[in-house]
């Protein structure tokens, strides 16, 4: 898909120069011809908006003073009043042009941050992934699909609840000051085998919108050794859901907490919490976090 602002990448510079200085030509004759009947000085601030975005602050300014000196030059108002006219332009298309190139510049400081955080977390030998302020997977490196193995073989897009529930969670507290943490917990894989995880998280934003970059490094099993009530459930028989507890079920998975879960289902959130224990006690479990495990081992055809 086209984004505007793609007309100020680099690659486009010498095409959108000529262009923009072709339009201060072409208005500037048409602004002469039609002198005795209408003023178009206004046009000038599409080509300074153009130029702008490759200009320095220097050359913005010497461009929207020529614009308006070509305006001022073919207007037909009053001539007593033309010295204020051509300051009140001047600054206008200043204005605008600098307005303009701030944007543009802070767009190309993002993106640069954004390439140079890829380029880190793909080539790092660590698990590396960044997580979206929906606490989906945005970018991960090579390590962290070897270690969480999912099935199609790519890790972004996924939700990183589907793994390691505990850094969902940590994703919301985008509503207070950025942190930093470390903090182990429990997390499985794509087929469903847990695993121990020592996490280094930390949250940042990107605009407005908050986001979390973690380092995970698995545990040995002699280090952190897995609760017999941990373990898998495949020895056991499955036991089938009522349809509440699907939908509990389906978004304790996506990460949500309990008052979440009972605004979507329009339900009380003392209905969540027994439906969670009913959930508890037939998969054998006694955390989220196990429940999550058993639910992609057990029940992902349901979800």
């Amino acid at each position: 898909m086209w984004h505007f602002e793609m007309i100020w990448e680099g690659r486009n510079r010498t095409r959108v120069l000529l262009v923009s200085a072709a339009l201060v030509v072409a208005i500037a004759l048409v602004d002469w011809w039609t002198k005795p009947y209408v003023s178009l000085g206004f046009l000038y601030l599409f080509p300074v908006v153009l130029m702008a975005g490759f200009l320095p602050r220097w050359g913005i300014a010497l461009l929207g003073l020529l614009c308006a000196v070509l305006s001022e030059a073919f207007s037909s108002l009053d001539p007593s009043q033309a010295v204020f006219r051509l300051a009140f332009v001047s600054l206008a298309l200043i204005g605008c042009g600098l307005f303009v190139a701030e944007l543009v510049n802070n767009r190309r400081l993002s993106l640069e941050a954004q390439e140079r955080l890829r380029i880190l977390v793909e080539t790092s030998p660590a698990a590396i992934v960044t997580i979206d302020e929906r606490g989906f997977i945005e970018l991960a490196n090579r390590a962290a699909a070897e270690l969480i193995a999912p099935r199609d073989g790519h890790l972004v897009g996924h939700p990183i609840a589907a793994f390691l529930p505990e850094l969902h969670h940590a994703l919301r507290w985008e509503e207070g000051p950025q942190f930093r943490a470390s903090m182990q917990c429990r997390g499985h894989r794509d087929n469903g085998e847990p695993f121990v995880a020592d996490v280094w998280f930390s949250t940042y934003k990107e605009g407005m919108r908050p986001k979390l970059a973690a380092i995970i490094g698995e545990v040995t099993a002699e280090a952190a050794p897995i609760a017999p009530h941990a373990l898998s459930a495949e020895s056991q028989q499955r036991i089938d859901l009522n349809d509440r507890e699907t939908e509990v079920l389906r978004f304790v998975v996506q990460g949500l907490a309990n008052k979440e879960i009972a605004l979507r289902m329009d339900i009380s959130e003392s209905t969540v919490k027994n439906t969670l224990q009913q959930l508890f006690a037939k998969c054998g479990v006694r955390t989220r976090s196990q429940l999550v495990r058993v639910a992609l081992e057990d029940y992902r055809e349901l979800l």
